[in-house]
């Protein structure tokens, strides 16, 4: 499969050594230097820029056809523009908010608690996550990812909100979270549900980039020949 990089800094060479490694080949490596280069001669893009560049690199893919796996986070604001753009263009993407099949299966963890959790009002949610100093948008993707599931799977929160450094408390009906950026950390998320009595934690550490990257390629090798908008619960199926 010969693969276009849009986004080349630590996290597009780890999707390249994935990619590498399991026999793909990487046509098109675009930064900052050729921002605009469009996808010629690619099969498929993987996305892993800027959240001020993920919408142009994602409008230029669509134009020429080639499907596009996106791992840039930031922009979910705009997700109606993007889907739309893929029904004009009768194209095809995958995104999402984190491409580790570890952290997939913990989204559906995470859902399964805040379902049981619905009946037990004693019980509060919150999220904290830590990541790297680098990383641009807060809360993460993820995090946001986590908390539509609890809103999802509980029924009583309307939302997020972004707290300070003490995690503080539901706001509104919103579950608070709570954003880090320390040191060179991967990418740690921690979801709790506390009564006055207890707590119970569900937590997901990265070790390193590797599962995100082999986790875009295995999308990528899914979404070739395949048309609409999906995400990584498409490319798990469904539950067993």
């Amino acid at each position: 499969m010969k693969i276009a990089l849009y986004g080349y800094g630590r996290m597009g060479k780890a999707i390249e050594a994935a990619a590498l490694q399991r026999g793909h080949e990487v046509v098109l490596r675009v930064d900052q230097h050729n921002a605009g280069t469009p996808p010629t001669g690619a099969e498929v893009a993987i996305e892993f820029s800027r959240p001020g560049t993920a919408m142009d690199n994602m409008r230029l893919c669509l134009a020429h056809g080639v499907p596009v796996v996106v791992g840039t986070t930031g922009w979910y604001d705009r997700l109606a523009e993007v889907e739309a753009l893929v029904e004009a263009h009768r194209g095809s993407l995958l995104w999402a908010s984190n491409f580790s099949i570890g952290v997939n299966l913990f989204f559906r963890l995470n859902q399964h608690l805040a379902a049981l959790m619905g009946a037990h009002a004693n019980y509060a949610a919150g999220i904290t996550e830590i990541h790297h100093v680098h990383k641009l948008d807060a809360p993460s993707g993820t995090a946001i990812t986590l908390a539509d599931g609890i809103v999802k799977g509980s029924g009583r929160y309307t939302g997020w909100a972004l707290t300070g450094d003490d995690g503080g408390a539901p706001d509104n009906g919103r579950v608070p979270i709570r954003s880090m950026r320390t040191g060179e950390v991967p990418g740690t998320h921690e979801v709790r549900w506390e009564s006055a009595g207890d707590r119970i934690t569900l937590v997901h550490e990265a070790f390193g980039r590797t599962g995100f990257a082999v986790g875009a390629v295995v999308a990528a090798e899914w979404l070739r020949g395949r048309t609409g908008l999906h995400t990584m619960a498409d490319v798990l199926g469904p539950l067993r």
